[in-house]
């Protein structure tokens, strides 16, 4: 059975080191193919986005400053992704994206696998 995430490539938007390598190596272990860690919005800013990942994981807040705009690029360029957060009652996030998963952190790793899965449509 192949991996869920198999062949993937993943972008991580996450400011704290350790979950961002905690999330890394959970996808590599579930068969992603790339995995970029990005700390900051503004290390994306002009890329191409959608040649060069398959999904996101999304931190909602990097270093006290909302991605919520960042998610809206990610959307409109048909990028899945996931939000991960240390937030779990954000009401602005559930009106603005309804349809996205919130993972809360500290999250479990499967919790998190197969929020990405689903949003790619493989779960």
């Amino acid at each position: 059975m192949p991996a869920l995430l198999d062949g993937l490539r993943i972008l991580v938007l996450e400011d704290e080191f350790l979950i961002a390598m905690d999330v890394e190596q959970l996808c590599r272990d579930h068969g992603a193919a790339e995995v970029t860690i990005a700390r900051e919005v503004a290390e994306l800013e002009g890329q191409a986005l959608p040649a060069r990942f398959d999904a996101a994981v999304v931190d909602l807040m990097l270093g006290g400053d909302s991605t919520l705009d960042f998610a809206a690029r990610l959307r409109r360029e048909g990028i899945p992704f996931v939000f991960a957060s240390g937030y779990s009652d954000s009401d602005e996030v559930k009106e603005a994206f309804p349809d996205i998963r919130l993972v809360t952190k500290p999250f479990a790793g499967d919790d998190l696998i197969e929020a990405v899965a689903v949003a790619c449509g493989r779960a």
